[in-house]
C-alpha cells in the first residue's frame, strides 16, 4: 500500500425527503446569499427547484438564480455566472442537478475570487487556491461531483474538454435524496452507472499492485452497482436500488476507492486513460453523453493494455465476475488470456444490457474522425499519458480503431 492523503470534508445528508432540509443545512454553514445553479429544465419541471427555493426562503437564505447549464458545461456560461455572482455578492454556491451542474458551480466558485479568466485554471494549469463554498442537491447520480475534488469544463471555441482537481472546491454539503431520481430516463440512469464503474476502474488499474482493503472496496462498489442496475431499470421507483446507485456513485469518485493506489500521496490514483480518450469524443460532439462514451472506450482500452499487468486483470476478473483461469484445461498463457477476455466481455455485455452503445459507430463516428480526436488529445495530454500502461498517440489510435 502506497502512502496517501484522503480528504472527504463533505457533509452528506442522505435519505427520503431530505431535499426539504437544504435551506437549514445551507444556513448552518453560515451562508446567507447563494448562487442557485441548475440545468435546462427538468428540476424546474419536476418541482425540485420549487422545493429548494421554499426551503431556502424558510431558512432565511437569499438566492440569485443562474440556470441553463448544459450537459458538458461550457466555459462561456461559467464566465457569465461568475460576473453575476460578483455583482450580487454571493457568499456560496448551491448546485441543483447532476455532475454538469455541480461542475459548473465549482468553476464559478473558484472563478469568483480570481483576477484572470477562469479558463486559465484548465488550459494553463494556474493553481486553484481559493473558492467560495459549494453545496449541492444531487438529482442525477453519475459523475460523483457531489463529493469529489474534480471539475470538468468544455470550451467549444477550442473543442477542448479539460479537468482540474483540488480539495479547496470539494462541496461542503451534499443533499442526496434518492426519490429525486425516480423520474430519470433509463438511458441517463445507465450512462450514470457506467460512469461510476469507470471511476472505480480508473483507480483500480493505476499501475500499483494489490492494496487488499481498497481493492475489496472497489470491487464491492462495482458489484453493488451491477446488482442494482437491472432492478432500477425494471422499476424506476425501487427506492433501495436507487439509493444503492446514488451512494455508489458518490463512493466511486470521492477517492475512497483509490486510497493507497496513487503514485504520489497528494495525487489522485490512476492515469485516467479512458476518461482522457472519452473526453475527446464529448468535446467534439457535445451530444455524446459521457457515460455512453465510456461504455465504448473503457472495454477497448482494457483489451489494449491488459497484457501490461495480467495479474491485475485476473484479480478484477475474480473479484468482480468470479472468473478464474482454467489452468487445468489449457496452457497457462491461454487460460489467463481467456479469463481476462471473458471478464472484459462481461463488463461490456453489462453495459450493453443497460442500453449503452457498443461501438463508436453507434455515435456515427468513423475512421475519418480519429485524426481530429488525436489532435486535441495530443494537445491536452502530450505525446504519452497514463499510469497503468503509458499510451502513445499510436496506442490511442489503435484503441479508437478497435472501438469502431
Amino acid at each position: 500500500m502506497n502512502d496517501f492523503v484522503f480528504c472527504s470534508p463533505t457533509r452528506f445528508v442522505f435519505g427520503r425527503g431530505v431535499t426539504d432540509a437544504v435551506g437549514a443545512e445551507v444556513a448552518a454553514l453560515g451562508l446567507g446569499n447563494v448562487l442557485l445553479v441548475y440545468g435546462q429544465g427538468s428540476v424546474e419541471r419536476l418541482g425540485t427547484l420549487d422545493r429548494v427555493r421554499a426551503s431556502l426562503t424558510a431558512a432565511g437564505v437569499s438566492f440569485v438564480e443562474a440556470g441553463g447549464v448544459r450537459p458538458n458545461p461550457e466555459v462561456c456560461w461559467v464566465r457569465d455566472a461568475i460576473e453575476l455572482a460578483r455583482e450580487q455578492k454571493v457568499d456560496g454556491l448551491l448546485a441543483v442537478g447532476g455532475g454538469s451542474t455541480i461542475d459548473a458551480a465549482k468553476a464559478v466558485a473558484f472563478g469568483v475570487p480570481y483576477d484572470g479568466d477562469v479558463w486559465d485554471f484548465f488550459a494553463k494549469g494556474v493553481p486553484i487556491e481559493r473558492a467560495l463554498p459549494v453545496t449541492t442537491v444531487l438529482t442525477i447520480p453519475a459523475a460523483g461531483s457531489e463529493g469529489s475534488g474534480s471539475c470538468v469544463i468544455s470550451c467549444d471555441a477550442e473543442s477542448r474538454k479539460l479537468g482540474v482537481s483540488g480539495d479547496v472546491f470539494r462541496p461542503r454539503l451534499s443533499i442526496l435524496d434518492p426519490e429525486l431520481t425516480f423520474t430519470l430516463p433509463p438511458y441517463q440512469t445507465a450512462a450514470g452507472i457506467t460512469d461510476m464503474i469507470a471511476h472505480v476502474c480508473e483507480r483500480y488499474f493505476s499501475g500499483v499492485g494489490p492494496v487488499p482493503v481498497t481493492d475489496n472496496i472497489a470491487a464491492g462498489i462495482i458489484r453493488a452497482l451491477m446488482e442494482a442496475a437491472p432492478r432500477v431499470l425494471a422499476d424506476p421507483k425501487d427506492y433501495d436500488a436507487r439509493a444503492t446507485v446514488m451512494w455508489g456513485g458518490t463512493l466511486a469518485h470521492n477517492d475512497l476507492a483509490g486510497c493507497g493506489r496513487s503514485l504520489s500521496p497528494v495525487v489522485r490514483a490512476g492515469g485516467w486513460e479512458s476518461h482522457a480518450l472519452e473526453h475527446e469524443l464529448s468535446a467534439h460532439h457535445v451530444e455524446i453523453t459521457h457515460g455512453a462514451g465510456l461504455a465504448v472506450v473503457l472495454p477497448a482500452w482494457m483489451r489494449h493494455v491488459w497484457k501490461a499487468d495480467p495479474a491485475r486483470f485476473l484479480l478484477f476478473a475474480r473479484d468482480v465476475f468470479g472468473i478464474e483461469p482454467a489452468m487445468e484445461e489449457e496452457p497457462e498463457e491461454e487460460a489467463i488470456a481467456d479469463a481476462v477476455t471473458a471478464a472484459i466481455d462481461e463488463l461490456q455485455a453489462f453495459f450493453q444490457s443497460m442500453g449503452m452503445p457498443a461501438t463508436l459507430g453507434d455515435f456515427d463516428l468513423g475512421e475519418a474522425d480519429i485524426d481530429v480526436l488525436l489532435g486535441t488529445l495530443r494537445q491536452n495530454k502530450g505525446e504519452r499519458f497514463g499510469a497503468f500502461m503509458p499510451l502513445t498517440m499510436e496506442d490511442a489510435r489503435a484503441i479508437y480503431l478497435s472501438a469502431l
